[in-house]
């Protein structure tokens, strides 16, 4: 079902609300508990954490590419792909969200700076069955989205986890 589009003041409570909302849901939680999976195809909160991380630097990248450049044009890459290039996935939880937060704070301080215009901005983006115009407006709106849907993710995972302590407890 699609949705209607965000506003840029929707677009920056969204992201700069994540790293609480994911600090809420993983305080207190053990480190081992943040890098296990809870299924064999299941991602760990970690690696929940590592794919947010990805999806900031490519499309916060390119965000900062397209305010740098007029109209640039390039390939696409997916976060799942970067991803692969870093350590994201490896690196202690706590250190990573600290990571995280900071590259948060910067990447909002850069979109509240922005006038109209520069949230108009655009590349032309190819990888895809025919080249793409994406805005700095349209990469904060699929970040933003992007991020409720792994934040939705993270809060199903712990919930099956806190369910296996409680039910623990009880035995």
């Amino acid at each position: 079902m699609p949705h209607a589009p965000l506003t840029h003041e929707q677009i920056l409570a969204l992201l700069s609300a994540a790293p609480d909302q994911l600090a809420q849901l993983t305080n207190g939680l053990p480190a081992a508990r943040l890098a296990a999976s809870p299924a064999a195809d299941a991602w760990s909160p970690l690696q929940i954490l590592a794919h947010l991380r990805a999806c900031c630097d490519v499309w916060g990248g390119y965000i900062q590419r397209i305010l740098d450049e007029d109209a640039p044009r390039y390939r696409a890459m997916s976060p799942r792909t970067w991803v692969k290039r870093t350590d994201y996935a490896a690196q202690d939880f706590a250190a990573s969200f600290v990571a995280f937060t900071r590259q948060r704070v910067n990447l909002v301080a850069l979109l509240r700076s922005l006038d109209e215009a520069d949230w108009a901005r655009s590349a032309t983006v190819t990888g895809f069955s025919r080249p793409k115009t994406l805005s700095v407006h349209s990469y904060g709106e699929m970040l933003a989205n992007h991020e409720q849907v792994h934040l939705r993710q993270l809060e199903r995972t712990l919930v099956g986890y806190h369910a296996v302590i409680l039910q623990h407890e009880l035995d």
